[in-house]
């Protein structure tokens, strides 16, 4: 059997393995729970059955403000790691306040946001922004300076400008690096939005529907968002992960 069909099979059957003994109650009996307070994988699936339509409206308006928030996060983050790398004596800078960002509390982020914003997707969208700002300024800027020996040294022994260093050298060795910072930032970008959601004035959404069921005792509703977000936390990781295979099949980690 291959490496890679092992590394599939074996969190495969763990996970199987898992919902088969929570099914049967054999963690309720460890942990002490009552079937209200963890409700069964059976129950929980039956419930999100029920209420898909809704629970799938609150998932896209969660996905569409961590999106967003992320393509901003991400963008603003890498136009820092540029301007540090081009303009070390200042940019340098800026590269490390966004870190600092990296130390600030999401439930801290959230209410300052509120402050901010007249609505909760404004809000979402700001806290998802800083967030995602640190992994992508520091990623990139190690993409674009840890450079292999001598390669810079050979494109200065053909007078390339700053601009061919850039685009034929800095970036394309940073690729592997942005891709690295988007996933961290996707998993990080939908957790920021349904943090932001539980916290904040919403009415929708995964964050606010965890909330709001859990309040009223509804357990299995609330298991149910958490459901959607694990799912659409996987799809983003894979497509992501389609997109370095295509991207970088040149890169020593794509071997």
């Amino acid at each position: 059997m291959s490496e890679k069909i092992k590394s599939v099979l074996w969190p495969l059957g763990f996970g199987i393995l898992i919902i088969a003994i929570w099914q049967v109650g054999i963690i309720h009996d460890l942990l002490g729970f009552k079937p209200f307070q963890l409700p069964v994988p059976s129950m929980i699936i039956k419930t999100l059955h029920t209420n898909f339509a809704k629970a799938l409206s609150d998932t896209m308006i969660t996905v569409s403000g961590a999106l967003i928030g992320l393509a901003l996060g991400c963008f603003i983050g890498f136009i820092v790691a540029v301007i540090a790398t081009l303009f070390p004596k200042w940019g340098y800078t800026g590269l490390t306040v966004i870190s600092a960002f990296n130390a600030i509390p999401i439930v801290a982020l959230s209410p300052i946001m509120n402050r901010w914003f007249e609505n909760g997707f404004g809000q979402k969208v700001g806290v998802v922004t800083v967030v995602c700002m640190a992994a992508m300024a520091i990623n990139a800027y190690d993409g674009l300076n840890n450079l292999r020996p001598f390669a810079m040294d050979l494109l200065d022994s053909y007078a390339a400008d700053t601009k061919t260093k850039f685009f034929k050298l800095r970036l394309p060795n940073c690729i592997p690096s942005i891709l690295t910072a988007l996933k961290i930032n996707a998993a990080s970008a939908l957790m920021a939005a349904m943090i932001s959601e539980y916290f904040a004035a919403s009415t929708s959404g995964i964050g606010f529907g965890i909330k709001d069921n859990l309040r009223k005792g509804m357990m299995a509703m609330g298991w149910s968002y958490i459901i959607m977000a694990a799912i659409v936390g996987i799809i983003l990781y894979l497509i992501i992960t389609l997109v370095e295979r295509k991207a970088i099949k040149w890169h020593a980690s794509q071997r």
